[in-house]
């Protein structure tokens, strides 16, 4: 079972980010803040949270409405294709980070990342964990979250662009995904500063 919490006798507020490595979308991230006792309210929950990576879509689904309901707060924020060519895709998501920790009805006193790099928020103490997300249950909480909302809002764009089978590679750099995008173009979603093709070039037809 994952640690319930990095600092005791404080509140503390897990973030994660979601799609950093995908050619098309919005990166998402969230903060989330669990009560401390979260693994003697729900032992059941507590030990089914887990790194988004390591659990199944269904698995997912099903844990994202538990985590809304037990969590102190949670928020989900993102930032759109155009704003990661802007920034560049680290900055945008910690101002992803950034933008979900505003968004919290509970301050934070203390906040844990998935990661080696953070940018400070205010005055708020911080520790980047690596593989922070099978470690505690703040950040995996997070990285469900993120994962899941994301994942919603991609079916939404592919519904929008079906050839690009966002359903199933929710834009990440898949065999068929790169091959859709030499046939067709690129999309008004696609990260126009990204390898899309894994080549090392950018020459190919931009679409609309």
């Amino acid at each position: 079972m994952l640690q319930p919490y990095f600092s005791p006798s404080v509140i503390e507020a897990g973030c994660d980010e979601a799609g950093r490595g995908c050619l098309a979308g919005p990166v998402f991230a969230a903060a989330v803040i669990l009560p401390q006792d979260i693994c003697t309210r729900d032992c059941a929950f507590a030990q089914a949270l887990n790194d988004s990576k390591q659990l199944t879509e269904k698995r997912r689904a099903a844990l994202r409405p538990i985590i809304e309901q037990e969590a102190l707060a949670w928020a989900v924020a993102s930032l759109d294709n155009h704003e990661i060519d802007c920034l560049n895709i680290l900055r945008a998501s910690i101002t992803a980070m950034h933008r979900a920790l505003d968004q919290l009805t509970l301050r934070p006193e203390h906040i844990i990342v998935d990661g080696n790099r953070f940018y400070p928020y205010g005055a708020t103490p911080y520790t980047t964990i690596v593989k922070g997300d099978a470690k505690y249950m703040s950040i995996a909480a997070a990285s469900i979250l993120a994962k899941t909302h994301r994942d919603e809002y991609m079916l939404s764009l592919h519904r929008e662009y079906p050839q690009y089978a966002w359903d199933r590679n929710k834009g990440y750099p898949s065999p068929a995904h790169r091959a859709a995008i030499r046939q067709y173009g690129t999309t008004p979603y696609h990260r126009m500063s990204f390898n899309l093709l894994g080549t090392g070039q950018m020459e190919f037809d931009f679409g609309e």
